[in-house]
């Protein structure tokens, strides 16, 4: 999975208790990062922030987005944002991510929702 946070505090404390349930994680801190790791290493999720300096997850998925599906462009992807108003989650959802978590992130919400999305895999 290829998890993406500009906060490291957050994105230390979600990959490790990500690892120890058994995910193998690729973590970036910004959309360059991210998109560089995804063109490399193909996740089967994405969990992404979308308050970040410079580019923010809407570019992110718009570049995901705009990939063959054969290199990576559906990718099943979940958005962590402090936005929780029904605009927000309207957005999210029609930009591209298949399911959002608020923030504070609670994991286990957090790993419920990542098994949710990754049944919906051709081979899971």
């Amino acid at each position: 999975m290829l998890l993406v946070d500009d906060e490291p505090e957050t994105l230390a404390t979600l990959t490790a208790f990500l690892e120890e349930r058994g995910a193998q994680i690729k973590a970036a801190s910004s959309v360059g990062d991210a998109f560089e790791a995804f063109q490399a290493w193909r996740p089967d999720v994405l969990v992404s922030d979308i308050g970040m300096p410079e580019e923010d997850g809407y570019a992110l998925i718009h570049k995901i987005r705009g990939r063959e599906r054969e290199h990576g462009g559906h990718v099943p992807a979940i958005a962590l944002t402090a936005y929780a108003r029904v605009e927000d989650r309207l957005k999210i959802l029609s930009s591209g991510f298949q399911m959002h978590v608020p923030k504070p992130v609670d994991p286990v919400e957090l790993v419920t929702v990542i098994a949710s999305v990754s049944h919906s895999l051709p081979n899971a």
